[in-house]
């Protein structure tokens, strides 16, 4: 433990109650004081009242964004430094949270230590290094749905119209993984 982590609030926000108390038990151990919040509301209110140092947000809670709240938790804390933590991670959307405010954009499953790395790594992984194989077909269609998405402010049935498929399709679409690269 350093004296750093002794002194640091941090909050989790995951609607996935498994996720997030792990990870929040996982920050205790290593000396966090550590807040949990299952959406948006929640982590608004222990923003305002405890005032954490760093955030850790899923993009997809319930019915929420995690892009969306970026924005509204540093409005509220100017100066936390926020990790955008996903399973469905994309481009699109590793741009749009860094250019929300985010200091960085994982991919779930993500350890512990790498979520720690993340806030202090000096750039954000958004320009990682793809690899030399070409990308698949799938995993082209998973990204231009999740730019559309994003240019749609996550309105489904705007999204569905813009890319000229059912409503339906897109849903069960988004339901999925994101497919491999």
């Amino acid at each position: 433990m350093n004296s750093e982590s002794q002194q640091l609030d941090m909050l989790v926000v995951d609607d996935d109650p498994v996720f997030r108390d792990v990870l929040a038990r996982a920050l205790t151990r290593r000396g966090f004081s550590v807040a949990v919040a299952g959406n948006g509301e929640e982590a608004l209110q222990l923003v305002r009242e405890r005032r954490p140092q760093r955030a850790v947000v899923d993009l997809k809670l319930e019915e929420e964004s995690g892009l969306r709240l970026i924005p509204a938790l540093l409005e509220a804390q100017p100066d936390l430094e926020v990790v955008m933590l996903t399973g469905y991670a994309s481009i699109a959307t590793a741009v749009e949270a860094v250019k929300a405010g985010a200091v960085n954009y994982l991919c779930k499953p993500a350890g512990t230590a790498e979520i720690l790395a993340a806030f202090n790594a000096t750039e954000s992984n958004v320009d990682i290094e793809l690899p030399p194989n070409p990308i698949s077909v799938d995993r082209l269609e998973w990204e231009h749905i999740q730019r559309v998405l994003q240019e749609n402010d996550g309105n489904i049935s705007a999204t569905a119209r813009a890319l000229g498929m059912h409503r339906r399709t897109l849903q069960r679409k988004l339901q999925k993984r994101p497919v491999r690269r």
